[in-house]
């Protein structure tokens, strides 16, 4: 009896686990059948996402579900794209140093599987030139590569503002931060994007019978745009019910893109209007180009009020003149001599040169101007005495000179060069830009002027003095003409326009500004006769007047030019925002060649203040005229 019992225990265990098996089994067929037929609609689950890929470039997610309405199927998915994406960096996040996102964004994107962001590149600046401060403030970052699905990273520009000011000619971006203002055209803007797109929308609404009424609306919300923009072009030239428009425009345009468009038609119009506002920016984009020669060629109100008050005083007062004809012509006196139709900058390198001078009694100033500004730079000096320096103003209109038709004042000619630079880095290319300063006529008639000097110091009016000029007296010359300081970060075969002549491709240029020249062997070599002769030869070609100057003038200086010592003179103070300090402090003199010229308020700012302490801001018709450099 208990064996038998015993055996039917035993057969009553297996038979219940083969029929827990069987269940099991069924089970496992059960619940993948469920799921393909959809019966997992039934249950609150959080949802699937079925990827599938509609071309090689994108892919849509699907939603398998088809009792659930629109709004919890977009709560799903919104849900389920939250897991797999990830969270972007909040701005507060963004505050390391710029070497420390670099090291650690790879890294960081290697070990969460993360996707980095793309790089901000910055324009980088010349090697030999480091940079000083200023007012903007750029995102910069090098590209490295991770290894995450091959993307490449970088710094993450947390702000879109703060994008890298590419420095350049003109320099507008550093403007723009130096005298930032509130946008006064904000909703202005607004309107003409939402004007934009309801004229984009507004052809194949117009196609819809059903649509009449929408039509309607359309039309009314574009004419009252139209009617609104046309009469004013800022915030506050909008009526006070503006914000109710943008509703209504708003309101159209979303009922618009609810309706399924021709697609070819929307694509039509957007290019339309991007044609226009390509062509209006490119408008506006030469309107500022030569509004900025304007600004930079045009004589400033305040200098031309100072001039002609200069002029009426000088009549009035009717002043007794001092000529001291004995200095002016004695040459065992130190002779320096200015070719400028500018009072102020006049003013500013005689200041300078005298006020650091150890002996300024043996300093004597010769102006060369124009009848236009020759009585008004006479009163000014005669007012602002340079201590026991001497200063004469000579009228190069009324010089008698046999080159009658070189008888007009023509200042240094300044060339602007600009030529790809050759770093092999392509990130570093760019356009590198120089102003070459050259002699102009009016210097070729110095040896005929000052016939009784036999050496001679010549500045231009843009120049500042920082020490004491004498040493320029005791130098060996070597037999040359032009002491001058070379520039050879510009050789002559970069130069483009120098298609004549047998020139030294490898040469350095050499610039004006300070140079020292040789009146004696001027004399000897005839320099001046030399260049009137190439002026002549090349004259005829089609080119412009000041390209034939410079050929010429390159041409009768080559082998004749001294090179003076770099600390003499550092130029590019009137383009280049990248010039040490220390560089400017151990120069002898500032040459400010460019366009943004220290008495302009496009001149730059950290380099002003140079030029502005050797103004004599005490006269009064500074004041009057307004005069604030």
């Amino acid at each position: 009896m208990k064996g038998g019992g015993g055996g039917g225990g035993g057969k009553r265990r297996w038979r219940v686990l083969v029929i827990g098996v069987l269940v099991l089994i069924i089970l496992s067929t059960l619940v993948p059948l469920a799921f393909l037929l959809g019966l997992h609609n039934g249950f609150h689950s959080p949802g699937f996402v079925t990827v599938q890929p509609s071309s090689p470039f994108d892919s849509f997610s699907r939603v398998n579900a088809t009792k659930h309405s629109q709004r919890d199927l977009s709560v799903r998915v919104d849900e389920v794209l939250h897991r797999f994406n990830p969270v972007l960096p909040k701005k507060s996040d963004i505050t390391l140093d710029s070497r420390d996102m670099n090291r650690t964004s790879t890294t960081d994107s290697k070990k969460r599987g993360l996707p980095v962001s793309p790089a901000v590149v910055a324009i980088p600046t010349p090697a030999k030139k480091t940079k000083t401060k200023a007012s903007h403030k750029g995102v910069q970052g090098k590209t490295v590569n991770a290894s995450h699905k091959g993307v490449q990273g970088g710094i993450v520009n947390a702000d879109e503002t703060q994008r890298t000011c590419q420095l350049k000619y003109g320099s507008y971006c550093l403007w723009r931060e130096e005298n930032k203002e509130p946008l006064r055209d904000a909703k202005v803007k607004h309107m003409k994007d939402l004007l934009f797109v309801a004229r984009a929308y507004y052809p194949s609404i117009a196609k819809m019978p059903s649509q009449s009424k929408l039509t309607r609306d359309m039309k009314q919300n574009i004419q009252e745009f139209e009617r609104i923009l046309s009469e004013g072009s800022a915030d506050a030239d909008l009526p006070p019910q503006v914000d109710k428009k943008f509703q209504k425009m708003e309101a159209v345009i979303s009922k618009a893109k609810s309706f399924p468009v021709d697609c070819n038609n929307v694509d039509k119009k957007l290019r339309q209007i991007l044609d226009l506002t390509d062509d209006e920016a490119s408008f506006h984009m030469k309107q500022s180009v030569f509004l900025y020669q304007l600004a930079v060629q045009t004589m400033p109100k305040s200098l031309h009020c100072l001039s002609m008050r200069l002029t009426v005083e000088y009549f009035k007062s009717s002043p007794v003149e001092v000529e001291d004809s004995e200095r002016f012509s004695d040459p065992s006196l130190l002779h320096f001599v200015i070719i400028s139709d500018n009072i102020l900058a006049s003013s500013v390198v005689i200041n300078s040169t005298a006020l650091h001078a150890r002996e300024s009694k043996n300093f004597v100033f010769h102006v060369l101007t124009d009848e236009q500004n020759y009585f008004a730079m006479k009163q000014w000096f005669i007012r602002n005495p340079c201590k026991q320096a001497a200063i004469q103003v000579l009228n190069i209109e009324k010089l008698e000179l046999d080159s009658s038709d070189m008888k007009k004042l023509y200042l240094p000619a300044e060339f602007r060069v600009s030529f790809t630079s050759g770093d092999n880095n392509l990130a570093a290319q760019g356009n590198r830009t120089y102003y070459l300063s050259i002699f102009s006529q009016s210097h070729y008639l110095l040896p005929k002027i000052f016939h009784k000097l036999k050496k001679i110091v010549v500045m231009d009016h843009d120049v500042v003095v920082q020490r004491d000029l004498s040493p320029l007296w005791e130098l060996d010359m070597e037999g040359k003409v032009n002491g001058a300081v070379k520039s050879c970060s510009v050789r002559l075969g970069q130069l483009k326009s120098l298609k004549r002549g047998g020139f030294d491709t490898n040469a350095c240029l050499w610039m004006s500004g300070l140079n020292v020249i040789d009146l004696a062997r001027w004399r000897e070599l005839g320099v001046s006769e030399t260049y009137l002769k190439f002026y002549k030869q090349m004259s005829g070609g089609g080119e412009s007047r000041e390209a034939i100057a410079l050929q010429a003038t390159l041409l009768t200086f080559q082998d004749k030019v001294y090179a003076l010592d770099d600390k003499w003179a550092v130029s590019g103070l009137g383009y280049d925002y990248y010039i040490n300090t220390q560089t400017i402090k151990n120069a002898a003199t500032l040459h400010y060649n460019g366009n943004m010229k220290p008495w302009l308020e496009l001149g730059i700012p950290q380099y002003k203040s140079y030029w502005r302490k050797n103004l004599n801001r005490e006269d009064r018709f500074l004041s009057d005229c307004n005069v604030n450099p």
